[in-house]
C-alpha cells in the first residue's frame, strides 16, 4: 500500500501551481516540528540542494491508519518528487529498496525503523535511485 499512497499523493499534489503544499519551506522548522508532533515522531527534511532538489514545503495527509507527511521538492526545471513518510508499517521490518511503478509515476520505497519512506516522482528509475540513496542515508544519521 505504500507505493501506491504515495504515488497518489504525488499525483494529486506535485502539479499543483499555486498550493501544492500546505507549509512553504520558508517556514521549514515550523513544518517539521508540525509533521512530527502531528505523526508523534521526530521527522526531518532530508537537504537534496547537493543533487539539484529544492525543498518547496510539506503539509499533512490522511492515511489510513492516521496521519501521514509529505515533503516535496523541486529542481530547477521545475521537475518535483515528494518524500512520503508514515508510521503505518503493515507489520513489514524490511528496510530493503523496493521498486514500484505506478503509472507514470515511480517509486522508492523502504521501512526504517519507526517510518515508512516512499520517494515518488516522474523521472528515470536511475534518477530516483540516486536519490532515494541520498535520502536514505540522510535520515540513516538520526
Amino acid at each position: 500500500m505504500l507505493p501506491r499512497q504515495a504515488a497518489m499523493a504525488h499525483a494529486v499534489y506535485s502539479p499543483d501551481v499555486r498550493r501544492p503544499v500546505e507549509i512553504g519551506a520558508d517556514q521549514e522548522t515550523q513544518l517539521v516540528t508540525w509533521l512530527s508532533r502531528r505523526l508523534g515522531q521526530d521527522v526531518r527534511a532530508p537537504k537534496l540542494g547537493g543533487l539539484g532538489y529544492e525543498l518547496v514545503g510539506g503539509r499533512l495527509l490522511p492515511g489510513s491508519e492516521g496521519p501521514v507527511a509529505q515533503f516535496m521538492y523541486q529542481d530547477a526545471g521545475g521537475q518535483r518528487l515528494t518524500l512520503y513518510v508514515s508510521t503505518e508499517r503493515d507489520g513489514n521490518p524490511d528496510t530493503a529498496f523496493r521498486f514500484a511503478r505506478e503509472g507514470g509515476i515511480n517509486v522508492f520505497y523502504w521501512i526504517d525503523g519507526p517510518f515508512g519512506y516512499a520517494l515518488s516522482a516522474g523521472v528515470s528509475k536511475d534518477e530516483l535511485a540516486r536519490v532515494a540513496s541520498a535520502v536514505y542515508d540522510q535520515l540513516d544519521k538520526r
